[in-house]
């Protein structure tokens, strides 16, 4: 425990010293693509995911949804919670509907998935923004430690844990896509709300993870609100 307090102030004051030279890198920002096997408009946008994958300022992620399998393919990768965390997103944006392909950019723009340029110019345009909270992420062994600091008081702050499989093929032999493979990048497999945290006073925590899967860690307002920060888990 004393080891991980002198970590997190030696952390805290190499943070203030960069912040006094221009503000530090570029803000990760998270790209959440709503996606489905039996969605025939979909592998457009689920081949521009992998190249937002290759990029180190984003964490570029695939949620497949459930709401298309009665069309005649059921999704392998799709998760109920993932609709859910769909419609979320809608009802916070008082919009009535969702669909596919949608990218969400950093927990606030929707575009469509399968629309390149709009997405990039929206990495951009978050990117030009001050980081309301600093985070630093770990993993050591079995644990995932989470360590954030910031100005951002204003409402509860929940702490997200997602893990990923970075590619994953799959025969579709139904559906609207039957006949195809895709590949699909960094599909998620974990979205687990880990901790809240009030913005307030520096915060940290520790959780256990039962695998290896690449992970990020996301920090976003309560009620599918802006996302703060990010981080991948290295």
């Amino acid at each position: 425990m004393m080891r991980l307090l002198r970590g997190l102030t030696a952390f805290w004051v190499m943070l203030g010293s960069a912040g006094l030279a221009q503000g530090a890198e570029k803000p990760v920002i998270v790209v959440e693509l709503f996606t489905s096997q039996g969605c025939s408009s979909c592998p457009p946008a689920d081949a521009f995911l992998h190249e937002l994958a290759k990029r180190d300022d984003v964490v570029a992620l695939s949620l497949h949804v459930d709401y298309w399998d009665y069309i005649g393919w059921k999704d392998v990768f799709a998760q109920r919670k993932f609709t859910q965390r769909q419609h979320g997103y809608a009802k916070a944006g008082h919009r009535r509907s969702v669909y596919t392909p949608q990218m969400i950019i950093h927990g606030q723009d929707h575009v469509v998935g399968n629309h390149p340029m709009d997405v990039t110019d929206l990495i951009a345009s978050y990117q030009e923004r001050a980081q309301p909270v600093a985070l630093r992420v770990a993993r050591q062994g079995g644990e995932v430690i989470v360590e954030a600091q910031g100005g951002a008081k204003s409402g509860t702050i929940v702490v997200q844990l997602v893990r990923f499989e970075p590619a994953a093929t799959v025969d579709i032999r139904r559906g609207e896509n039957a006949g195809h493979s895709y590949t699909y990048a960094n599909v998620v497999r974990h979205w687990d709300v880990i901790g809240e945290w009030d913005g307030a006073a520096p915060f940290t925590l520790k959780t256990r993870v039962k695998d290896d899967l690449p992970a990020a860690v996301i920090l976003q307002r309560k009620g599918f609100g802006p996302i703060l920060a990010a981080a991948r888990v290295e």
